[in-house]
């Protein structure tokens, strides 16, 4: 939906009246799987597509929202303490109250929202509306938070409005986003670097699977006591120095550890998540040196030594995403790899443009032929940040 069909429907649903319009991207990260919880780095970039707003103060202390995308409309009092159950509306209702405890003097608002994030991509449609009401509210109501504070606000709303214990990369990405940048952001920091992305000849690629595994257990947390564990390991080893993440280990570390394994009651499998973080964070900074030569070759090569680690050592691949993968080598594909948490969801991809009309064409064909699932082909472009749209 561009802006002149949402304010239309804007003053279709509030007596003829106008706003002012907002958006904020999705993302995706070119590089950087599970260090975020590590300490390490992520690579992130905004995307063209996100969600757009229209927002007026309606000089009440009413919340009226009408979410387009999913035909439905909630009202709440910006002091209730509840807010509305639907959880499209739980996002305005978290990031409005989150700025309220940042000293933004919210007050009643109109607004109609929608978005054209593909679903189930994990391209972080979420974040974007956090984003783009952090953004718009602050604004409107003339506060004056800062950027960081936008973030942490959607931040905070997905932890205690919605019960999901996200990171902040996907809001990070949302609200300081840049066309034709990448972005090294330090977890452990905050500090963050923009990298130019603009690959002449190539284009950036997902190959959303549309297929997502149900797990048994909690694979996320086992990997995650994987990595403090052999992190607390280490500390042990080295109390002169201050481990709190793998982030604060080296390579020397691990192989010390495996001599060591029995001892500090350390398995095979905690080593093997430990040597993919540390060899992702290796890659992240390799990415970093090559884009800043241009060199986009090399860049793809990392991405396939990502897609390796993240199947063989950190085992969050399934046999969709390895399929595509090999589709992807196969068609002389420069780097392929699985984006996101994995077990399901999409591939990340820099093909070359003579390559891209062969390649997508063989990787719906025979994944279809294969699984009996179409796959979504989803072209990237690389957008800004949160912003108001004049």
């Amino acid at each position: 939906m561009n802006k002149q069909d949402l304010l239309a429907a804007f003053a279709a649903k509030f007596n003829g009246a106008t706003g002012s319009v907002y958006a904020s991207p999705g993302r995706i990260n070119l590089i950087g799987e599970h260090t975020d919880y590590n300490g390490g780095f992520v690579f992130p970039g905004a995307v063209k597509q996100g969600i757009m707003a229209v927002i007026r103060p309606n000089d009440t202390d009413t919340v009226r929202a009408y979410s387009i995308d999913l035909n439905d409309y909630a009202e709440w009092q910006v002091s209730d303490p509840k807010g509305p159950d639907a959880t499209c509306f739980r996002f305005v209702y978290g990031v409005a109250r989150e700025l309220m405890e940042r000293g933004v003097e919210v007050r009643g608002f109109d607004t109609v929202f929608a978005g054209d994030v593909p679903l189930g991509a994990g391209m972080s449609s979420s974040a974007a509306l956090e984003s783009c009401f952090a953004y718009g509210l602050n604004d409107l109501f003339h506060g004056t938070i800062s950027k960081w504070d936008m973030v942490l606000a959607g931040q905070a709303t997905e932890h205690k409005y919605i019960g999901c214990n996200c990171g902040i990369m996907d809001q990070f990405a949302s609200v300081f986003g840049k066309a034709g940048k990448l972005m090294r952001l330090d977890c452990r920091s905050r500090e963050f670097e923009y990298f130019p992305f603009d690959p002449k000849g190539y284009k950036l690629v997902l190959v959303n699977s549309c297929v997502k595994h149900e797990l048994a257990g909690s694979p996320y947390n086992d990997r995650r006591r994987s990595c403090e564990s052999v992190a607390a390991a280490v500390q042990k080893l080295h109390a002169d120095r201050r481990i709190d993440t793998l982030r604060d280990c080296s390579w020397e570390d691990l192989e010390e550890l495996k001599a060591k394994k029995a001892d500090l009651n350390i398995t095979d499998e905690d080593l093997k998540r430990a040597t993919f973080v540390l060899g992702e964070k290796d890659r992240v900074l390799a990415v970093c040196d090559a884009l800043n030569r241009g060199d986009y070759e090399e860049v793809g090569r990392q991405m396939y030594l990502t897609h390796e680690g993240l199947s063989r050592d950190y085992e969050v691949s399934c046999e969709e995403l390895d399929f595509l993968n090999d589709i992807a080598k196969e068609c002389g594909v420069t780097g392929s790899r699985i984006m996101g948490g994995g077990f399901g969801g999409c591939t990340i991809n820099l093909v070359k443009d003579e390559l891209y009309n062969a390649f997508t064409t063989r990787a719906v064909e025979a994944f279809r032929d294969k699984y009996n699932v179409t796959p979504i082909i989803i072209d990237v472009v690389i957008g800004d940040g949160s912003r108001k749209i004049d």
